[in-house]
């Protein structure tokens, strides 16, 4: 694993625009002056953490809804028969991103997993794909998402139209969605594009609805879970026949408080950190919200001091402790490693790199290749 620095391409901005890639300029955040070249071992030794990883969350998720521990992960009393049965059920579920800290030698270590609402997409699918294409076209690339977002689509129970709603302002997750429905297409699926605040509710029917009044069978929503449950039709999602997607069960996959129960149910395995809630006798840690987006409201400690830490409004639910585990350093840049999942097998990888130590959504987006 080597950072590499090169020449962008001088029409780069045009290539990233026409890709849908709209806000690549802002903060820098697309930065093709730099990449990661990797081994095709070290991307199987990713590839294999991924793939390991998320055996381990589904049997943790299994165990605690069995023990009725669900409290622990911040789910109101009122859904957790639901999550249940989502789980239990296995309901559909599309995609998923792990973050891991890597250096091409130690195993990957999993930071956190974004299970319901993984942004990046567009940037990992597509955009690094063409420019490998146009910047290394002998290597190769950790990417098969274009193609097996495209299959994985096609597995959707229905026939209908899918409604794809993300928050009002949020252009990256415009973004995303906006290639979702790309993909959708080439499914054979029709989609639909609104905001969340566009969607109603028809107590006679039981779903969710569009603006224009039609029924909204199944729902690509890039709106965390916790926050749709806490909006005042909340409630309706135990008695709805709207399909979500992700489904319940994905949400409590993105609570951090799960990390303890992994360290828990496998303790010492290679792929995971210690994660308690106190501290307790950990002297490095990362302090972590239950729920928190993109980095927000991280502290790091070394040895009890204070390394970095960032803002944010999460935290309510509470925190979780899990050993610190410092992403590498190369040149003054820290790089996370994002290990993308479809249908839960392993299809990709994309990376953030930052300044900091903590991945914010400040952090650049970097290409990468291995060399077969």
């Amino acid at each position: 694993m080597r950072r590499r620095t090169r020449t962008p391409r001088p029409d780069a901005a045009a290539r990233l625009e026409s890709q849908g890639l709209s806000f690549h300029g802002r903060d820098a955040y697309w930065n093709e002056a730099a990449c990661y070249e990797f081994t095709l071992a070290e991307v199987e030794t990713v590839e294999a953490a991924a793939a390991e990883l998320h055996g381990l969350c589904v049997d943790a998720l299994h165990a605690m809804v069995s023990a009725n521990r669900l409290g622990e992960l911040g789910i109101d009393g009122r859904y957790r028969e639901a999550l249940g049965a989502s789980l239990k059920g296995n309901d559909f579920s599309l995609y998923g991103r792990f973050d891991l800290a890597y250096d091409g030698h130690s195993p990957p270590k999993l930071l956190e997993y974004n299970a319901d609402t993984p942004t990046s997409l567009l940037e990992a699918a597509v955009c690094q794909w063409f420019w490998l294409k146009d910047c290394e076209p002998a290597a190769d690339q950790f990417n098969s998402l274009h193609e097996r977002l495209i299959g994985r689509w096609r597995d959707l129970p229905g026939e209908g139209p899918v409604h794809l709603a993300c928050a009002v302002d949020q252009e990256e997750d415009w973004a995303c969605i906006a290639y979702l429905a790309d993909t959708l297409v080439q499914a054979g699926r029709e989609p639909v594009l609104l905001y969340v605040h566009e969607i109603g509710w028809d107590p006679a029917g039981r779903v969710f609805v569009d603006t224009a009044g039609a029924p909204i069978d199944s729902l690509f929503k890039l709106y965390p879970w916790e926050w749709l449950l806490a909006e005042e039709f909340g409630p309706h999602v135990m008695t709805c026949r709207t399909r979500f997607v992700e489904p319940l069960w994905k949400g409590a996959l993105s609570c951090k408080g799960l990390l303890p129960v992994l360290w828990e149910r496998n303790p010492g395995h290679p792929n995971l950190l210690p994660a308690y809630r106190e501290p307790g006798s950990l002297g490095s840690y990362a302090r972590k919200p239950l729920y928190s987006r993109e980095g927000a409201n991280v502290s790091l400690y070394v040895d009890g001091q204070p390394l970095a830490e960032s803002d944010g409004p999460y935290g309510r639910e509470g925190y979780v402790y899990q050993s610190l585990a410092l992403l590498p350093n190369f040149d003054g840049r820290y790089p996370v490693i994002g290990a993308w999942l479809i249908d839960g097998q392993p299809a990709g990888m994309g990376i953030r790199e930052d300044r900091s130590p903590i991945t914010t959504d400040q952090s650049q987006f970097v290409p990468h290749y291995f060399l077969p």
